[in-house]
């Protein structure tokens, strides 16, 4: 086998489940800069936004796990681009119609003399 291929900077970490703080004490190489103690003994601390614990395949509910806003944020960027859509249509109409009074007009001005 290959020498120093994998890590050997493993240690005991604690995994923290932000939607219902559930913790786990597992092996990892994962660094972070946060602690908890747990049990008396103080772990380095690596926060998920979701695990087995919450995750709804594991637990048989159906519901939208949406820590960040992605679905709100993603229904604002399509509304916005619906409305920026509509403003480009309404001024391309208003150019139109400006173009055709201006051709009347000159129109109406060659037939007058």
């Amino acid at each position: 086998m290959k020498k120093d291929l994998h890590p050997a900077n493993y240690r005991m970490v604690v995994f923290q489940d932000l939607n219902d703080n559930t913790t786990y004490l597992t092996r990892s190489t994962a660094d972070t800069d946060e602690t908890i103690k747990l049990d008396g003994v103080e772990y380095p601390l690596i926060k998920v936004h979701i695990s087995g614990s919450s995750h709804p395949f594991y637990t048989g509910e159906e519901r939208i796990v949406d820590i960040e806003g992605r679905v709100d944020k993603f229904k604002a960027r399509a509304a916005a681009g619906q409305a920026a859509k509509d403003k480009r249509a309404a001024a391309a109409k208003k150019q139109a119609a400006r173009k055709t009074a201006k051709a009347e007009k000159a129109e109406a001005k060659k037939t007058e003399s």
